[in-house]
């Protein structure tokens, strides 16, 4: 298995935008695609950058109120997919599924929300569900994919892309999916102890 992968496609579904231009910018230079929805996408094309909507590749537009946006099967499995896994491959072949090297989320912001006195119904709509999947699929697949969870870590792959360009090692990828689940298990207690509270 190739240790060393080039990143072609890049996801981006994030909550806070800035630091994102410098990376958006080093990853246009490098000649990767951008795949996103909503605000983050109309945020890359203000940046001069083309962005392919994710509603265009799964066929469904953003619904319930922007709950659901990023959780179909031509997003999940072109993350998921192993590149080395011949069934995979034929399955993407199949049902046209693109391949998606690069997820760069940033979660809605739940323990900020709850800390300002927010309503419950407020509290409870900041509690990310496509971008927490996005990040635990990211992740489990490592092997493939760099997962950047946060916005604290933008400035990690920026770094990785200025020293190396869209390339990452297998170590890399593995350290971005530790930190992701870092953020994830993070996230998780901050909801499950606002509702323990209750």
């Amino acid at each position: 298995m190739a240790e060393t992968k080039k990143i072609k496609t890049a996801l981006v579904s994030v909550f806070h935008k800035d630091g994102l231009d410098k990376l958006l910018k080093k990853l246009n230079e490098e000649g990767v695609k951008f795949l996103s929805t909503g605000g983050t996408q109309k945020f890359i094309e203000s940046l001069g950058y083309e962005c392919q909507k994710v509603e265009d590749v799964t066929t469904y537009p953003s619904i319930l109120g922007g709950r659901v946006k990023t959780l179909h099967p031509k997003v999940f499995g072109g993350i998921l997919a192993r590149r080395e896994n011949e069934g995979d491959l034929e399955q993407m072949k199949q049902y046209e599924i693109p391949e998606i090297d690069l997820v760069i989320v940033d979660l809605y912001p739940f323990e900020q929300t709850v800390a300002s006195g927010a309503s419950e119904e407020d509290i409870i709509e900041k509690i990310d569900i496509g971008g927490i999947s996005l990040i635990r699929a990211g992740a489990k697949n490592f092997r493939d994919v760099v997962i950047v969870p946060s916005k604290a870590e933008y400035g990690v792959l920026l770094d990785i892309l200025n020293a190396q360009g869209a390339e990452t090692t297998l170590a890399q990828r593995r350290d971005f999916a530790t930190r992701a689940f870092g953020v994830s298990s993070h996230y998780d207690t901050a909801i499950h102890s606002w509702f323990a509270r209750k």
